[in-house]
């Protein structure tokens, strides 16, 4: 990590945001979809060098939460934009929009980081004290959110009443906001990775104010001009998705995946440079987040702009969930990870997206 910015980590965006502006004003055809395509790769990777300068700065757990809360915050930014256009349609957005995170993030974003750890150090270690703490939250968030609308009486169809709206909205934010309080004050040192010989990056010069605060502002243009160039971009997929008769829920899955390439890319970074508790706290505080915050929101504006709004999942997406949260807290539990792990996930994550195309 050096303290000077390369040209192209300011250059990157500025080309990016003018592509998006271009798409905005003549629209998105073939090989302006393709030109769209590289910005979007090419700002996912500005997004995770600025993060990695704001987290060199501010030090670990606070650097990865820094690029969890954007990222979450511009996702939920995105699916209530398209909630106000698509009316009825859209009811299931924010459902479809979550299950997609929270899977790709436990099995393929976890699977990766440990496929990276296992092929280049055979083993790694992580604090498990906050991998659990940040586990157990996870699986009742996502409960309250995903699989209790689909046995409630109150109303029909995977819906909650108002009242129950606003439980689960303040217990979501509520738990998030703890788990955010025990892991930068009360029990920092369980989220701080070890001290790591081997990274070079631990050693380099902290980057000075200035150029922390120029990266701050820099990965939060970064991270809109992905989730623009993802909305852009999502008719074509929609489109590419409708010709190989694939179900609608798998748009939901491509724009979660292009939302959350940036936090992929700095886990699997880490990972690799044999800094998986790096890699456990973007994870585990980004799927929190996604539901910690993303509820909530939507949970306001659905009640105050009368959003139709669908949480529950179906018998088969409830049982998929429940096998990954099982495997998690299996694989994670013991704080040492190994190739067999990785392999578990990964299979995971091919058995998520392959019944999301056959189900």
């Amino acid at each position: 990590m050096t303290t000077k910015q390369p040209i192209w980590a300011w250059l990157v965006p500025v080309l990016a945001l003018g592509c998006q502006v271009v798409a905005m004003v003549a629209g998105v055809g073939p090989y302006l979809a393709l030109l769209c395509g590289i910005a979007l790769g090419g700002a996912v990777l500005v997004a995770v060098h600025h993060a990695e300068v704001v987290a060199h700065r501010v030090g670990e757990p606070f650097g990865t939460l820094v690029l969890a809360l954007a990222v979450t915050a511009i996702e939920s930014s995105l699916i209530l934009s398209m909630m106000f256009s698509g009316g009825q349609d859209m009811a299931v957005l924010a459902r479809d929009s979550i299950y997609a995170a929270v899977m790709i993030i436990c099995t393929g974003v976890v699977g990766s980081c440990l496929l990276m750890g296992a092929l280049a150090h055979r083993e790694q270690t992580f604090r498990v004290e906050g991998a659990r703490a940040g586990l157990a939250a996870l699986f009742v968030l996502a409960s309250l959110s995903l699989v209790f609308p689909a046995f409630t009486t109150s109303t029909p169809g995977g819906t909650y009443s108002s009242s129950q709206l606003v439980f689960v909205a303040i217990s979501s934010a509520v738990l998030w906001a703890v788990f955010v309080f025990v892991q930068t004050v009360r029990h920092r040192d369980y989220f701080i990775p070890e001290p790591n010989s081997s990274d070079p990056e631990a050693h380099a010069a902290p980057p000075t104010v200035a150029q922390t605060w120029a990266s701050f502002g820099l990965l939060l243009l970064s991270l809109s001009i992905v989730v623009g160039l993802a909305k852009k971009l999502s008719p074509t997929i929609e489109k590419a998705v409708a010709k190989a008769n694939a179900p609608r829920a798998v748009v939901g899955i491509v724009i979660a995946g292009l939302v959350l390439l940036p936090e992929t890319w700095a886990a699997v970074r880490a990972a690799r440079a044999n800094r998986l508790q790096t890699s456990m706290n973007l994870a585990v505080g980004s799927a929190l987040a996604t539901i910690g915050l993303t509820v909530p929101l939507v949970v306001i504006a659905a009640s105050f702009f009368h959003l139709p709004l669908v949480l529950g999942l179906s018998s088969k997406e409830m049982a998929l969930l429940a096998l990954t949260f099982l495997v998690t807290a299996v694989t994670l539990g013991t704080g040492r990870t190994y190739l067999m792990q990785a392999a578990v996930h990964l299979v995971l994550f091919a058995a998520y997206l392959f019944f999301a195309f056959v189900p």
